[in-house]
C-alpha cells in the first residue's frame, strides 16, 4: 500500500530535480494542476494513470521508488527498451531456479497503454 506522505515527499523530489513548479510539472504530464495539489498534500492517492504518466516523461524516475521508495532516484542506468537484450519473454524467466536462490513468485509486464499483464509461477 502506498503511503500518501512519502509518496508526496518524492514526488516533490522528482519536481525539485527538474526544477519544475507543481503547475508545470502537471501541464508536462497533462493532468490536472489540482491533482498534483492533492497529491502533494497527501490527500489523494496516485492513480496508475498518474504513475505511468511521470514515469514516461520523466526517464529518471524508477516506479518502485516512486510508488514505495525502494530502488533510487535518479536512475542509476537508463535502460534502452528498443535493444533486443531489453526484451524478453517468459522462457526467458527462470520460474523453477534449481541453483537455490530465490524462487519467482510473480512477474507483472506495465504497457505504456496502461495495460498490463500479470504472469503467475506455475501459470
Amino acid at each position: 500500500m502506498i503511503n500518501n506522505l512519502e509518496f508526496s515527499k518524492r514526488l516533490q523530489m522528482v519536481m525539485d530535480y527538474y526544477q519544475l513548479s507543481a503547475a508545470a510539472f502537471a501541464d508536462k504530464i497533462q493532468v490536472q494542476r489540482s491533482s498534483i495539489s492533492h497529491l502533494l498534500s497527501g490527500r489523494n492517492k496516485p492513480s496508475l494513470d498518474f504513475v505511468l504518466k511521470v514515469l514516461d516523461n520523466f526517464k529518471d524516475v524508477e516506479l518502485y521508488w516512486l510508488l514505495n521508495g525502494k530502488g533510487s532516484f535518479p536512475a542509476d542506468k537508463k535502460v534502452d527498451s528498443s535493444s533486443s537484450e531489453n526484451n524478453i519473454s517468459l522462457e526467458d524467466v527462470e520460474f523453477n531456479n534449481n541453483n537455490k536462490q530465490k524462487e519467482i513468485e510473480r512477474v507483472i509486464i506495465f504497457y505504456k497503454d496502461g495495460s498490463f499483464k500479470d504472469y503467475k509461477n506455475g501459470l
